[in-house]
């Protein structure tokens, strides 16, 4: 049996104890499982956006713009070396993962010109599926989605990952663009991006990734893995804040045959020429629409140097002992009291988080915040999402948070809630 003292065992040997003190923990009691949402404050973030607004925009006004102009490059980079095995050059951070996503598939598209099928799953994000469409119809191109999405029938058959051997009957000479997302932000299935970049682009198909749900947490190795074009988050387990800009990943060796769609001054090749016409400058700057939120870099800035000195190998070592720990507990606990498990049991198959299913799923995410001091989240039908946030989550943290999970389950006081109206769940 898996106890607390094995828990706390385990935060004696964690490596990376020492980052969770330099987060903003509000309750020291509360079990926050909710880091693949939204992540935790860096304390100097408070300080850093302070210094901004007084001796950077209050003081220097618009001659800061020397200093910044080029800080989404350079923060860019940041998130490549300490996220996701870039090389410079290749990363922007920019504008939000869905406005990125459309021009990333935008380009992607118009760089495979006669081709007329995009192939994506139904487990994908929705608001990737959504631009999908939009993309489709004004295009007039078809749209495939992969039948993988987790329905009561399903629970506990699949884990919404597509795999090679279920991409490869889908793809011929007619594919121009294929768009998955690298964890699966329902079940937390994590996709061999290497094999399916590879099986797409032997079929002259370019691959867009979604990292959303896997930067920060999973080590990912864009370079290595032969990556043609990526986007994704940074308020997750990247800790950059609610609504902080997003990031786009454009690989060297494709970069001169795309055409960024969204024309911006920041891409024109004389800046500051401000003729007429537009031609697109080389390199990652002709992917830049316009002017960057410099408060939302510093945030990033901030919170991916925090990253990149922990080490995405070390974070992801921890997050694969945390959810094999919760899926010791799952068993243990959760399993007998009618829950079911939707994501892979292998830490090499899985992201930061897991799934648990469950028929009154919604009514006990919202009791576990209201009345026991857990925060996990919901997703529809019957999904609490959990997740183990390397940097800020100890051990015992989370494994105080599934006993909490299982004694309230066990009272059945959940089913007592009064009628609730959110914006969120």
């Amino acid at each position: 049996m898996f106890t607390r003292d094995n828990a706390l065992a385990l935060d004696s040997q964690d490596v990376l104890a020492q980052f969770r003190s330099q987060f903003f923990i509000s309750d020291p009691q509360q079990c926050y499982l909710d880091g693949n949402s939204l992540g935790r404050l860096p304390l100097k973030t408070v300080d850093v956006i302070n210094e901004f607004l007084t001796q950077g925009w209050g003081t220097k006004v618009v001659d800061g713009w020397s200093e910044w102009i080029d800080m989404a490059e350079t923060v860019g980079d940041l998130i490549g070396r300490a996220a996701l095995g870039a090389a410079p050059g290749q990363v922007l951070a920019q504008d939000t993962t869905s406005v990125n996503f459309y021009r990333a598939c935008r380009a992607a598209i118009s760089a495979r010109p006669g081709r007329k099928v995009i192939i994506s799953d139904t487990a994908n994000f929705p608001t990737d599926r959504y631009i999908l469409e939009g993309i489709a119809q004004e295009l007039g191109l078809t749209l495939i989605l992969i039948e993988n999405e987790i329905t009561d029938a399903t629970v506990g058959t699949q884990t919404e990952c597509v795999t090679p051997e279920i991409l490869a009957p889908y793809l011929n000479d007619n594919v121009a663009l294929v768009t998955l997302s690298v964890v699966a932000y329902r079940s937390g299935a994590l996709h061999d991006v290497q094999a399916i970049t590879t099986l797409a682009r032997e079929h002259g198909a370019l691959c867009v990734w979604d990292a959303s749900h896997a930067v920060g947490v999973t080590d990912l190795q864009f370079d290595r893995d032969g990556v043609d074009i990526a986007v994704g988050c940074t308020y997750k387990y990247g800790n950059s804040g609610p609504g902080a800009p997003a990031w786009l990943y454009v690989s060297k060796a494709i970069q001169q045959s795309l055409d960024a769609p969204i024309h911006g001054w920041f891409a024109q090749r004389d800046q500051f020429a401000m003729g007429q016409g537009f031609s697109q400058t080389d390199g990652m700057r002709g992917f830049q629409i316009a002017s960057p939120s410099i408060i939302g870099l510093l945030s990033i800035d901030t919170s991916f140097s925090i990253i990149e000195q922990a080490g995405i190998q070390a974070i992801n070592a921890k997050a694969n002992r945390g959810t094999d720990m919760m899926c010791e507990l799952f068993d243990q606990w959760l399993a007998p009291l009618g829950y079911s498990l939707m994501t892979p049991r292998e830490a090499h198959l899985r992201g930061g988080h897991l799934t648990l299913w469950h028929p009154d799923a919604a009514l006990i995410a919202r009791g576990l915040r209201l009345e026991k001091n857990v925060i996990p989240d919901y997703r529809e039908p019957h999904g609490i999402r959990v997740s183990m946030s390397p940097l800020t989550n100890t051990f015992a943290e989370v494994f105080d948070g599934f006993e909490r999970i299982r004694d309230y389950t066990v009272s059945g006081d959940y089913k007592f809630l009064s009628v609730h109206e959110s914006k969120v769940t």
